[in-house]
């Protein structure tokens, strides 16, 4: 198993590069389904979720080839509807191929998908979408089966709360129902937006992506298409505050400022200055953070998937920070493990109190999930002596080369494999 070792007290200097956003990246692989023609997708990024997804395609007959950054799809002979369990399990992104399944071929069965476990995520939304659209539904031993035997027919339909999931299946689904789809309550995510766009691009018939009301007009077929994924902001947003809580002067190229408002208005408050610029933003952090609060929402106000690595910033301020959790209640599951490399935090229900400490010590601690393992590799930047993190194969779902890119702008980070240095491997090939 691996670790990464940080050894905190290093300031960062330079430039570090973000990744094609794995959370467009998902949605836009699912949709390939829906295509008579190649695909080619470029700026995808060399994760754990974008290999599962890859997996999940081919074993639903799409063949697949990779060339460097570039994943090339063929689904125009596509034919199985099922989509295997221990695929589906590793990662709750894979039911997203629910949509584009039932919309081709009328039928799809799909175990209740996996993922972190950072709180009940339900599909109960994707289901009431496909049912308003003319879907039959049933549930067996954890399997769901959506049949549309008649086809898919346009409807309104009206999202409880705005998921980026619900919102990214029943899409895809609406894409060749007969008439027209609204979907009112949308998730306005860009990633949202990168997907309407690809399947615009494919001949779709989609208008507002990006606001809460998104009407789709049913088309007969969609053809291949060569498209490039948008940079990752929640990478981006979490080497703002790499750069905030180790303190230094980094540009992190390929940001969207549009993308990552919410992050840089908070950073600001916290005393830490982003300078937007061509190609992307510059952070420069010279003092000790001040504290601040924080309320998790949908986009575009302050995304949940930073609410672990702004913990970390937060338990190092010169004051008292509270941060309010309202998307998924499992997710303070970092809280315990930062307390064990000295972080005063205490939890109540869904809100967090964390009192600012001097300094944090390095530690033995284990990743929960994704964003908290970034969370802790940020913090170990910060604390005094070495930091030991376990569990990192989280990390690898959603970040790329992560230990390599802190290193780049002069973090102490190595990856080690059962005792060995992959880094100083790597660096001697």
């Amino acid at each position: 198993m691996d670790t990464i070792l940080v050894r905190g007290g290093r300031r960062l200097h330079g430039k570090v590069s973000i990744s094609g956003a794995k959370n467009a990246a998902l949605p836009i692989m699912a949709a390939s389904l829906l295509s008579d023609g190649e695909v080619v997708l470029s700026n995808i990024p060399d994760l754990d979720d974008v290999s599962t997804m890859c997996d999940v395609l081919e074993a639903l007959g799409v063949r697949v080839r990779r060339a460097g950054s570039r994943l090339l799809f063929r689904a125009d002979n596509l034919e199985e509807n099922e989509a295997p369990y221990p695929l589906i399990r590793k990662m709750r992104a894979s039911f997203l191929v629910a949509g584009p399944l039932l919309a081709r071929l009328g039928a799809v069965r799909i175990p209740l998908p996996g993922g972190c476990a950072i709180g009940l995520r339900p599909i109960d939304l994707h289901l009431k979408g496909f049912m308003a659209m003319g879907a039959e539904i049933r549930q067996d031993g954890g399997v769901i089966e959506a049949v549309a035997p008649r086809g898919l027919h346009g409807a309104r339909v009206y999202l409880d709360v705005p998921s980026v999931g619900a919102t990214e299946n029943i899409l895809m689904a609406s894409c060749f129902a007969s008439g027209e789809t609204i979907i009112e309550n949308a998730a306005r995510e860009p990633e949202v937006v990168d997907l309407a766009n690809f399947l615009v691009r494919m001949g779709a018939d989609i208008r507002g992506a990006g606001t809460s009301a998104i009407r789709v007009t049913g088309v007969s077929r969609l053809s291949g298409v060569a498209y490039e994924i948008i940079p990752d902001r929640i990478e981006a947003g979490t080497y703002m505050i790499a750069c905030a809580i180790a303190g230094g002067d980094v540009f992190i190229r390929n940001a969207v400022p549009e993308h990552i408002r919410a992050i840089a208005a908070k950073l600001a408050e916290v005393g830490v200055r982003v300078i937007e610029a061509d190609g992307g933003v510059r952070v420069i952090a010279d003092k000790r953070p001040a504290p601040t609060d924080i309320t998790t929402t949908a986009y575009p106000g302050f995304p949940t998937d930073l609410q672990p690595q702004m913990m970390a910033l937060l338990s190092v301020a010169a004051g008292t920070s509270v941060i309010t959790e309202t998307v998924f209640e499992g997710r303070f599951m970092h809280v315990a493990e930062l307390k064990r490399m000295g972080a005063r935090i205490r939890t109540e229900n869904q809100t967090a109190i964390i009192e600012g400490v001097g300094e944090l010590s390095g530690a033995r601690v284990r990743v929960p999930d994704l964003r908290a393992g970034a969370a802790l590799v940020l913090a170990g930047l910060r604390a005094e002596g070495e930091t030991e993190i376990s569990d990192v194969h989280h990390i690898d779902r959603g970040y790329e080369s992560i230990e390599a890119k802190l290193r780049a702008i002069g973090a102490d980070i190595e990856r080690v494999s059962d005792g060995v240095s992959v880094s100083r491997i790597a660096q001697v090939l």
